[in-house]
């Protein structure tokens, strides 16, 4: 997967968003259409939307929601106008039986007029806060995906659905991590502080090198991993549940919303 050429951190979110329509981009969406929120999407029958709008209230920090859409909607004006959420992702999974069965570029072909979606904070959207304050982000500067965990952190259950957390990691020195710490809080519909950082055991990590999701990403001999709470989570989620079907993005393939972040910010 790779990035689109005419796509860099200045492209407004309709470039990004008809560029993944079009198919013409495929890659992770870290480092582009810098200033807009982007959120992770979890799309359910509505027979299940109930429950699981009661997981992410029970777990507003891996679950933070910015929208949810009318059953069978295609749009949702909360996030962007001329939006098509079944075509705007770079790319898509598809879950049935409780597995995650293929990864496809838009799922226009298999909508279905029950079908909810939900619009979860992504930290992809602090990241440019983080750049602005002139800290370097790890995994754009090497134009990888984010490194993504499974922890040993359980979720709160409800409506059905349970499992553990799902992290993302990002190494800084100590210093950097301090001040990315004072950055992401005031962010909390994207994930907001970390939830950890230092010894990755702590929380169930055994090999920062082997992410469960994401790329591996290199780590200073002076750093610390820090770990924030991720959009992906309720992905694995669903496979814990072994939902009859679902779609979500690809993880690091999010979708890029009209929404200025400096909106989301709480001072």
């Amino acid at each position: 997967m790779s990035f689109t050429n005419q796509l860099t951190a200045q492209s407004t979110p309709q470039n990004v968003r008809q560029a993944a329509r079009q198919g013409v981009m495929s890659g992770p969406t870290s480092g582009l259409a810098n200033g807009y929120v982007q959120v992770n999407l979890v799309i359910l029958p509505e027979s299940q939307a109930s429950g699981f709008l009661r997981f992410c209230q029970a777990n507003p920090k891996p679950c933070p929601l910015l929208g949810v859409s009318e059953p069978g909607a295609r749009h949702c004006d909360a996030l962007a106008s001329d939006l098509d959420i079944a075509k705007d992702v770079p790319a898509y999974r598809i879950y049935r039986n409780g597995k995650m069965s293929e990864t496809v570029p838009d799922v226009a072909d298999i909508w279905r007029d029950d079908l909810v979606t939900f619009a979860i904070g992504c930290s992809f959207t602090f990241e440019h806060a983080l750049i602005q304050a002139g800290l370097r982000v790890r995994h754009i500067d090497e134009a990888r995906n984010v490194p993504m965990f499974k922890t040993s952190v359980p979720l709160t259950s409800a409506g059905g659905f349970g499992g553990n957390l799902v992290v993302s990691m990002r190494p800084f020195s100590a210093a950097d991590a301090i001040r990315a710490i004072q950055i992401t809080t005031r962010y909390p519909q994207v994930h907001g502080s970390p939830v950890h950082f230092g010894s990755p055991s702590l929380i169930g990590i055994s090999d920062l090198q082997s992410p469960d999701y994401g790329d591996s990403v290199s780590i200073k001999e002076h750093e610390v991993p820090v770990f924030w709470a991720c959009g992906v989570t309720p992905q694995q989620v669903l496979i814990d549940a072994r939902v009859e079907f679902a779609i979500t993005h690809s993880p690091g393939h999010m979708l890029v919303t009209d929404i200025p972040d400096s909106t989301l910010a709480l001072f």
